[in-house]
């Protein structure tokens, strides 16, 4: 094979607790790909194909009509390629969080490679780490540097995907991990890792209230990637919990699903009809599917 990715499709035994019938996908969680290096920030584009990073390697990723290859590795050719963690694609391009080279990448279908962003003049980034896409049509990433809940020194960057303008849009945050925007664009949920809680923004005509309400805690393990469904419910990859938590709008748990491995990092939709639950988890250093029962929400628009 090509790529570096090893391929597996059986079906695992890991069981779900505690779901409602009418949100909580049903069935078992079934391996799509092994031999990854700390996989991270899943993202699909729409058609056929997810892309998957490798925090430790320096690669990433790409699942095509369910078989894994390389898409991208770090070579001569690709000297502002380091190490990625959040990726989002959006209107045919691939946006990554590269940590390595502390920067903002725009990367296109031929493999191009350009640097959209590396932060602000007063505050560069530190370790940029999951993306989203607002309502405002801007790129919102979250860039934590100490995990320390009393040293909120993490933050939430906006960048304007055409000019790479760039300015802070969160200050103060104890490292900042997953986050994404509600269906109807009126919250904006940012996990909060080092405090083990999400956080709240509403939005009001695309401005971001400043002060945050809390709309979980989860001791336990670390609140990582999100994604929501189309009816609001929020699913979580809950770092060192071995679980995907689905949170209801009301912030109530509708239900928690066994993972494969102790360490779940990020979550993304996919396939016909984004019916179709998948999960990074870098105990196992796999990706693994599960068929959902609402339709998730899209970002690659």
């Amino acid at each position: 094979m090509a790529g570096k990715a090893v391929i597996f499709f059986f079906t695992t035994l890991f069981a779900f607790t505690g779901c409602q019938q009418s949100i909580c996908p049903a069935g078992e969680w079934e391996k799509v790909t092994a031999g990854l290096s700390f996989p991270e920030g899943p993202s699909w584009d729409g058609k056929s194909t997810l892309y998957v990073s490798n925090c430790r390697g320096d690669w990433i990723a790409k699942i095509h009509n369910g078989v894994a290859d390389t898409f991208l590795v770090r070579s001569e050719k690709t000297p502002i390629f380091g190490y990625t963690n959040g990726l989002l694609f959006h209107r045919g391009l691939l946006y990554a969080c590269d940590f390595g080279t502390k920067a903002v990448l725009r990367i296109t279908a031929d493999k191009k490679i350009t640097v959209l962003s590396t932060g602000t003049a007063e505050r560069p980034f530190r370790r940029p780490n999951d993306i989203a896409i607002g309502p405002d049509g801007l790129l919102y990433v979250t860039d934590p540097h100490h995990y320390d809940r009393n040293n909120p020194d993490g933050a939430v960057y906006k960048i304007d995907p055409a000019s790479g303008q760039t300015a802070i849009a969160v200050p103060n945050l104890a490292f900042p991990n997953g986050i994404a925007f509600s269906p109807d664009n009126r919250s904006l949920l940012i996990c909060e890792s080092a405090c083990q809680r999400i956080l709240k923004f509403s939005i009001d005509n695309a401005k971001i209230d400043p002060d945050p309400t809390t709309f979980i805690k989860l001791p336990g393990g670390d609140p990582d990637g999100i994604a929501f469904d189309k009816k609001g419910n929020l699913y979580l990859a809950h770092f060192g919990g071995a679980a995907v938590y689905i949170i209801q709008p009301d912030g109530k748990i509708a239900g928690c699903l066994k993972t494969p491995g102790g360490k779940p990092t990020n979550l993304e939709f996919g396939d016909k009809h984004l019916k179709t639950l998948y999960l990074t988890e870098v105990e196992t250093n796999s990706v693994y599917r599960l068929k959902a029962k609402i339709q998730g929400l899209p970002l690659f628009k």
